[in-house]
């Protein structure tokens, strides 16, 4: 695509990207907090729940657990700190070098200057950390949540349980029959088996078990690698045709990455042959990425990833040229803290993002497993649904008996 041509699909969504812009708040220039310093912090594991293998890196499982990893914490010299998933101690000193002293209200500047300075795509977690954190003072500056800052456009969501693990047909359908029990209103499963009968039989048997009321999303995990392998089962574009035509036989809703991450004539010449919606974009960095793939309509459902795409900004730009193409934007899970909760909040903005993902796959690895570090952290209620932080910024706060010493 032409440089020309790429800027001016930007502009024509700057209409959008306007309307997600911060009221103003009274506080004059010298009022307004300044950064002093950037944390990370660990954090205790309370308790482990299982060994479990990931579909999407098969041969390694590992053990899950309750609580623990880490998180960033952004101090100012009002006593205010906003907190974010936990970055990458080793750049720490060098995002201290851009902020330290700074107005966190700047962050759209200074989120420029991070995209420079921290390596571009190598570091695209640790600028989505920082803005994370950034937004988290803002908004408890002004005494709001981020989606009503944003822009509130809903106060809940559907949320739907992400399942972890490629699994027998018989398990599927019990754990589905499960979570529908408990108010859950839909369910990803990862489908990848060596055989394809075997992908169709465990959807058939979850359809079975939970009936034409509940809906069925699916995995095929095919875009994990930026090049042409990856472990496991690898899909050809026979393979993916005929997945796609029978899933939508048995009312799927979407089929997510069907093949590489970048074969972009292969995607959009299945998504011409399917009625299945196709979705993706979880490992795409880059705002550029997005669009190339809706002018070659690789994707009806757009999936960044806050901790991928370019950050807070970028997942905001995502949406907004979502929103300009009529298409869908479901982000990918956040990582199941705090990532998660800020997704939670852009969701709250955007007409054209009907769930959320919450990876859930019980016993051994619930959602409640990385929520568990929080003191107020949202749940699924008995409806299915996940409600919007009511307290300024992101809402939730680190339980901090769990931080562990230096």
């Amino acid at each position: 695509m032409k440089r020309r041509q790429f800027l001016s699909g930007l502009s024509s969504s700057a209409a959008a990207l306007a309307s997600l812009s911060v009221p103003g708040i009274a506080l004059g220039q010298k009022e307004r907090p300044r950064i002093t310093d950037i944390r990370m912090h660990r954090l205790r594991t309370l308790g482990e729940t299982g060994i479990m293998e990931s579909a999407w890196a098969p041969g390694r499982p590992y053990m899950r657990r309750i609580g623990g990893g880490s998180f960033t914490e952004i101090l100012t010299d009002q006593g205010i700190a906003g907190i974010a998933p936990g970055m990458n101690p080793a750049n720490i000193d060098r995002m201290k070098q851009i902020l330290v002293g700074q107005d966190p209200f700047d962050n759209e500047a200074l989120g420029h200057q991070m995209r420079y300075t921290n390596g571009a795509a190598n570091n695209w977690r640790d600028v989505g950390c920082i803005e994370i954190a950034l937004w988290d003072i803002v908004g408890k500056v002004a005494g709001q949540p981020l989606y009503k800052l944003w822009g509130a456009q809903k106060d809940k969501v559907p949320a739907y349980a992400s399942m972890i693990q490629l699994s027998t047909p018989q398990e599927r359908a019990e754990t589905a029959a499960k979570l529908q029990a408990e108010g859950w209103q839909g369910i990803k499963i990862r489908l990848h088996h060596l055989d394809m009968k075997e992908d169709i039989r465990t959807i058939e048997m979850v359809r079975d078990a939970v009936g034409d009321d509940f809906t069925i999303m699916t995995d095929a995990n095919q875009a994990q690698s930026s090049g042409i392998w990856q472990p496991g089962v690898q899909w050809d574009f026979t393979r993916a045709l005929d997945t796609a035509r029978a899933l939508k036989d048995l009312n799927v809703y979407w089929l997510e990455e069907p093949l590489r991450r970048y074969d972009f004539d292969g995607l959009s010449e299945l998504n011409r042959m399917v009625d299945i919606p196709l979705a993706g974009g979880e490992n795409n960095q880059g705002v550029q990425e997005f669009q190339w793939m809706l002018e070659r309509g690789v994707y009806d459902i757009l999936q960044p990833e806050i901790l991928v795409t370019e950050g807070v900004q970028g997942l905001r730009a995502v949406a907004a040229l979502a929103l300009a193409n009529h298409k869908l934007v479901i982000p990918h899970h956040g990582g199941g803290q705090l990532g998660t909760v800020a997704q939670l909040h852009m969701i709250g903005t955007w007409p054209h993002c009907p769930w959320i993902e919450i990876l859930n796959d019980p016993p051994i690895s619930p959602y409640s497993n990385g929520f568990a570090v929080m003191n107020n952290a949202p749940i699924v209620d008995s409806e299915g649904f996940m409600a919007m932080p009511s307290g300024p910024g992101l809402g939730v706060e680190i339980d901090r008996d769990l931080i562990l010493a230096d």
